[in-house]
């Protein structure tokens, strides 16, 4: 198998990915596409004359940029027939021939759970996002994500703060990072996961790849956890081609007065799981976790509110509620009630209204 072929197949004009594969069933490999006649390859029916023309020119300095990002540390180009390509990824409609991934080629076949949202969450949804990030993380599930501004980036932080492997997967080539802001992050993730693309090399943030983008979310995952999103948003059709992907779709309620609440309450409609903590995930997913971290019904609630200030958050909303209220439904004792509320105030979390009652900022 030479790379070069796929690269250069990949690259011609109106070749995607159904084609590809149409290519690929016609002529056995990609090699082949280029050693055959330019009257076979006519004869098949499948290329358009730009794409004719191009695999003539077998002009193999078009992909030299890929090839040369691939010796890099840490970079790697893997196809569809190579042994780290994943598994659940191959089981979708139309698995990207190619995958470019920088840092650990491993926790690619690792169990997985897509964590999406919002690009401008609510404080409790970012908070959602990185608890359950990193509970699930401790519990030897990856997450899975598109590095995008709030919810994306905040599941890829709570799965580092918890010293374990995330996967960021990017909508433009690996030689770019969007939005540039995070480029630390990014970074951070490639150390200790994976950054994963399809685009080839130079590839520019362009608004029809993203939800391409997002189908390989989906699609590596075992399930989809959307915390906050409205309901014409990227977000909810990572959702929608997770269910079309016979992928479990799980989702947060909030607040009617959320309007980040509307995608969540929409998918709960039409059938995804309502999701209060990480055993309600554990339960659908029923996948057997490595070793000591395997699940224990007893205490996994107890490591998703391992602190104060996430135990007040989860009971906290757009709704009003009083110190009385918390306290009777987060069972801490008013003493702490009283300490953390200020703090979170204070953090800009949270604002008090008409001096008795709590909502989220």
């Amino acid at each position: 198998m030479d790379l070069v072929y796929w690269l250069m197949l990949l690259r011609a004009p109106n070749v995607g990915t159904r084609t590809f594969y149409k290519a690929l069933k016609a002529f056995e490999s990609p090699e082949q596409v280029f050693l055959a006649s330019t009257s076979e390859r006519k004869a098949c029916g499948i290329f358009r004359q730009e794409a004719l023309d191009f695999i003539a020119q077998n002009d193999t300095s078009l992909v030299q940029a890929d090839l040369d990002w691939a010796k890099a540390n840490d970079c790697h180009i893997l196809t569809l027939i190579d042994d780290g390509y994943p598994e659940q990824l191959k089981t979708i409609s139309d698995p990207p021939p190619l995958l470019y991934v920088r840092g650990d080629v491993s926790c690619l076949t690792l169990p997985q759970l897509a964590i999406v949202g919002s690009r401008n969450p609510s404080p409790g949804g970012k908070q959602n996002a990185h608890e359950f990030a990193k509970s699930l993380s401790k519990l030897g599930i990856v997450i899975t994500s598109g590095m995008a501004s709030g919810i994306d980036a905040s599941a890829h932080i709570g799965a580092l703060e918890a010293d374990k492997p995330t996967i960021a997967i990017c909508g433009t080539g690996l030689d770019r990072i969007y939005p540039a802001k995070h480029k630390a992050l990014a970074h951070q993730i490639s150390t200790k996961g994976a950054l994963v693309s399809e685009f080839c090399i130079g590839t520019a943030p362009i608004a029809a790849n993203f939800p391409r983008r997002n189908r390989m979310i989906s699609g590596l995952s075992l399930g989809t956890l959307v915390v906050e999103a409205s309901i014409k948003s990227g977000t909810m059709i990572t959702a929608k081609l997770a269910a079309e992907q016979g992928k479990e779709v799980f989702a947060i309620p909030s607040s009617i007065h959320n309007p980040l609440s509307q995608g969540c309450h929409h998918l709960i409609k039409q059938g995804a799981k309502l999701v209060e903590n990480v055993d309600d995930i554990l339960d659908e997913l029923q996948i057997d976790l490595p070793g000591p971290n395997q699940k224990n019904n007893s205490t996994t609630s107890e490591k998703y509110t391992n602190n104060n200030s996430s135990v007040l958050l989860k009971y906290l909303s757009y709704d009003v509620i009083n110190i009385d209220e918390i306290v009777e439904k987060s069972g801490l004792s008013p003493q702490i009630v009283t300490q953390e509320l200020p703090l979170l105030e204070l953090q800009g979390v949270i604002e008090k209204v008409d001096g008795f009652g709590y909502i989220l900022k």
